[in-house]
């Protein structure tokens, strides 16, 4: 293997050196920085992403022109008056009537302006049975979801009086205060209840209150300093609520990861028998050294996000970069001044019932031999590494093999909710009846002068031609504003909910009606926009994105993991095993919320799509966070090796010897994401599903089996790094000039030596 001399070196272990000789001043520096970053985060306030830079392509063009006008789009509201009975049509008395009351009603509120008679804009159905009441909300349509109450108090009173009708309430306040009523207290729950979790999971773990309480303490620590960052640097990219849940979610789960390898190695050297600072200067050297191999690559994976292009995402991204290296750097600088502190006070708390043979006098067992199960696991695999590549390999392929079939979509809202709300209903009524009245295209058209004779007549072609086309049935709304040089056009789409049928009564728009009417008159701009053209652009930049993406974190993770290693073979295997593991996810994910297979077993329907911005997502973040058990359990097998064990038994002892904390951080994170997975939305469903899934399988099935099978494999060529590559940045670590060696664990039932 000799790719590097023996010296004791490194980051990690400086740092932790440092940081136990300087405990107090390691423990005010962090507790002054979690201070300082959230009093000027707070200070500074956050910035969040506007609307007109959510999307690419005209979506974005349009929102820019709305912005730049200065136009106010208030939150639009539409009231349903619909016959129950088969009879009863737009034109009798009561009908009219109710229609009446509705208009009194929303306008005795104070709270909404224009409102419209379906008499005066022509918004009844083809069937006669169907009328639609439209307003505006007062204010700002950002916060319209807080002042909507009162309207829609109104417009239940007209229902009471009104039994023979069906009187309902959609647009985008009543659904913005629906779906905070709802949801806002579900997200909240799932983000409180993921500490208590992850607390219970390290008490099992550890056994010792204290114990279980410093990785949790560290988790929370980066979580709030990285809220304060993002409030600083917001003003340079601006952030949002999806964001910061995506920030809490990454930091509990790399925060107590961190923490979790750092703090378990230190115990298992203290049970070998070492003094307690030897035990701490080889955990910095060790485990140290892998948590910050294993944060770089974290960072570098979610750097990718800053790749496509999309606010969103890029907020995403930057928030998760920052919360995982806040937790590296306080896993390698204060955690060793805490357990320096500690000493042996970190076993206090222990609970009565669990790791008694501990307190029997056996700690100073190497925990080589507390993994029954995957000293049983790898005797078979061991044993016939070719046999267990094949099946695992095979196995995984087989679940992945859905993936190829992946059909990705921004969920419409029954998709998204199911028959969960009322509301729901109430938006597929209005599609039965006003196919995409619900959710209409919109063609914001900006001309020198909006008035001038060339530009009404085109105006007029494209209503007409809308309609003839087939993209729409009507009615066509023009709004008209003549200081801004502005028109607002509302095309409802033939199709309605089904994106697909929208989809091509956008490209209509787009690519027959617009260039005939509107695109013969010089100087007028005339993008499209609306759910269904946001979609679509959405899904038109993200794929665009793909490629970066995927090439940037894939080359950069193969060359972090060359240089840490010192192993062309090692990097190789890393990368192609963590695509399998990503591509087994996809394949449940398509298998449980495209087909529907199992669905019911996770509170789920089959939706027949992914969420459009799912699959880069966890690409992204499973590539990231997979490398956290792939870089600990590596270290701990080149560790081995580099004490003069076999290969085999390096990796015997690598993998049975981390066994524990993989999985107590596999249980963690898995029980973390699974939280998400109880939520009602779909979207939050998948992504907690699937995460959890990959981590589940990458603890498992990759690390238990397919890296052994392959490493036993490749025997010394998993060593290798050509002539040419020595020239490298040495990255590598041997702490073995700390101290002797533990004792050797006994070898596995029936093993040999060098087998």
């Amino acid at each position: 293997m000799g790719n590097g001399d023996t010296r004791v070196r490194g980051i990690a272990a400086r740092a932790g050196g440092w940081s136990a000789r300087h405990r107090w001043a390691a423990v005010g520096i962090w507790v002054l920085f979690v201070v300082l970053a959230m009093a000027v985060g707070s200070a500074a306030g956050r910035v969040d992403v506007k609307d007109s830079d959510q999307m690419g392509g005209e979506t974005h063009t349009a929102a820019r022109i709305i912005q730049d006008a200065g136009i106010e789009q208030p939150a639009g509201e539409t009231v349903l008056i619909q016959a129950k009975d088969g009879r009863t049509t737009a034109t009798d008395p009561a009908f009219r009537s109710a229609v009446t009351a509705v208009v009194r009603a929303v306008e005795g509120t104070g709270r909404v302006t224009d409102v419209m008679s379906p008499y005066d804009t022509k918004t009844v159905s083809r069937d006669g049975r169907s009328a639609l009441v439209q307003f505006d909300m007062r204010g700002d349509a950002d916060t319209a979801g807080d002042r909507v109450e009162p309207v829609l108090k109104a417009v239940a009173g007209v229902q009471k009086e009104h039994g023979g009708l069906r009187i309902e309430e959609i647009g985008g306040a009543s659904m913005q205060k629906t779906f905070s009523d709802a949801f806002g207290d579900d997200f909240k729950q799932a983000e409180y209840s993921a500490v208590p979790v992850a607390l219970g999971i390290l008490l099992i773990a550890f056994g010792a209150l204290v114990a279980a309480l410093l990785p949790v303490g560290l988790a929370i620590t980066a979580i709030m300093a990285t809220m304060g960052l993002m409030g600083i640097v917001s003003h340079l990219q601006p952030m949002s609520d999806t964001a910061n849940s995506v920030m809490l979610l990454v930091g509990m789960a790399v925060g107590v990861d961190y923490c979790l390898f750092y703090l378990r190695r230190e115990r298992e050297e203290r049970a070998a028998g070492r003094d307690p600072g030897t035990a701490l200067r080889i955990a910095a050297a060790t485990s140290g050294r892998a948590v910050i191999v294993s944060g770089v690559t974290v960072c570098v994976a979610m750097a990718g996000m800053l790749f496509t292009g999309i606010a969103t995402f890029e907020a995403m991204g930057l928030a998760s970069l920052m919360v995982v290296a806040v937790a590296m750097v306080g896993s390698v600088t204060v955690l060793p001044a805490l357990l320096s502190l500690l000493g042996a006070r970190v076993e206090k708390g222990r609970l009565p019932f669990l790791h008694r043979d501990r307190r029997r006098g056996a700690g100073a067992r190497s925990s080589a031999e507390g993994s029954r199960l995957w000293a049983a696991v790898l005797k078979v695999v061991l044993a016939r590494p070719a046999v267990s590549l094949v099946i695992a390999a095979g196995a995984l392929l087989a679940v992945a093999a859905p993936a190829l079939g992946m059909k990705t979509q921004n969920l419409t809202m029954d998709q998204e909710f199911g028959d969960k709300l009322p509301i729901v209903a109430t938006y597929n009524r209005v599609n039965d009846a006003f196919p995409g009245g619900s959710e209409p295209a919109q063609v914001v058209v900006r001309a020198k002068d909006i008035n001038a004779p060339d530009v009404k007549a085109a105006l007029a072609d494209f209503r007409a031609q809308a309609i003839s086309s087939g993209a729409s049935r009507g009615p066509v709304d023009i709004r008209l504003h003549d200081a801004q040089n502005v028109a607002v056009i509302s095309v409802p789409l033939v199709g309605g909910s089904d994106l697909d049928r929208a989809g091509k009564s956008l490209e209509l728009l787009r690519d027959k009606v617009r260039p005939d009417t509107l695109g013969k008159v010089d100087g007028v701009q005339a993008p499209i926009t609306g759910q269904v053209a946001g979609s679509h652009d959405f899904n038109d930049q993200l794929v665009g994105s793909v490629v970066p993406v995927f090439a940037f974190v894939v080359v950069f993770a193969f060359l972090l993991m060359l240089v840490s290693f010192r192993s062309l073979t090692v990097a190789i295997t890393s990368i192609v095993l963590n695509l399998l593991s990503v591509g087994a996810a996809y394949g449940i994910l398509v298998a449980v919320f495209q087909h529907g297979w199992g669905a019911s077993l996770v509170g789920a329907h089959g939706v027949g799509a992914i969420v459009t911005w799912l699959p880069l997502f966890l690409f992204v973040i499973l590539f990231g966070l997979s490398m956290d058990y792939h870089v600990f359990v590596v270290s701990r097998i080149r560790e081995a090796r580099l004490r003069g064990r076999s290969t085999k038994e390096a990796i015997t002892h690598g993998v049975v010897t981390t066994a524990g904390v993989v999985t107590s951080a596999a249980v963690i994170m898995v029980a973390v994401f699974a939280i998400f997975g109880t939520l009602s939305m779909q979207s939050m469903k998948q992504m907690g599903v699937g995460l959890a899934a990959a981590v589940l399988i990458d603890a498992t099935v990759i690390r238990g089996v397919l890296l052994p099978a392959v490493m036993a494999l490749l025997g010394e060529r998993n060593w290798y790094l050509p002539k040419w590559l020595h020239r490298l940045p040495d990255l590598t670590h041997d702490e073995s000039a700390l101290a002797s060696p533990p004792p050797r664990p006994p070898a596995l039932e029936g093993e040999k030596a060098g087998v």
